[in-house]
């Protein structure tokens, strides 16, 4: 699936909810579901800086496309996290820098989130691009 057809999956679950303490409750459960981060992935340089809780992010290269793992001590900044995994994980580094990822805004996760939340949420999407362009920076060099 493109990222696109992603967003729009995710678009369409949210739009079942009415009120934000069950979307809240869903991205809960969606946290309880994300792959677990390998204990040793836990580790300075794969946390995120910027966020109000921990989250490590770890990111694997594999045929052209990055595959990602996350782990947060906060429920909600976990589900988060698999929320931005889902859109992202197994795409190409190409897709990834060229995703706007306006799902955040249709659903309405950033307005509804704490000042502190949303610059975390920020952190979360600029690390993960910044995978991206890493690794699309080492398949030129590669080329």
């Amino acid at each position: 699936m493109t990222i696109k057809e992603i967003e729009q999956n995710i678009i369409e679950e949210f739009a079942c909810y009415e009120e934000w303490l069950d979307k809240y409750a869903y991205i809960i459960e969606l946290g309880k579901e994300c792959p677990e981060i390998d204990p040793a992935d836990k580790t300075e340089n794969n946390l995120i800086r910027g966020c109000q809780s921990r989250v490590w992010l770890s990111c694997r290269y594999e045929d052209g496309r990055l595959w990602f793992k996350a782990d947060s001590d906060a429920v909600i900044t976990k589900g988060i996290i698999s929320l931005l995994i889902r859109a992202l994980d197994g795409q190409t580094p190409k897709d990834i820098l060229e995703a706007d990822l306006h799902f955040i805004d249709e659903i309405g996760l950033k307005e509804h989130l704490s000042p502190t939340r949303s610059n975390g949420l920020t952190s979360m999407v600029k690390q993960m691009k910044l995978y991206a362009l890493a690794y699309s920076q080492q398949d030129k060099a590669n080329q």
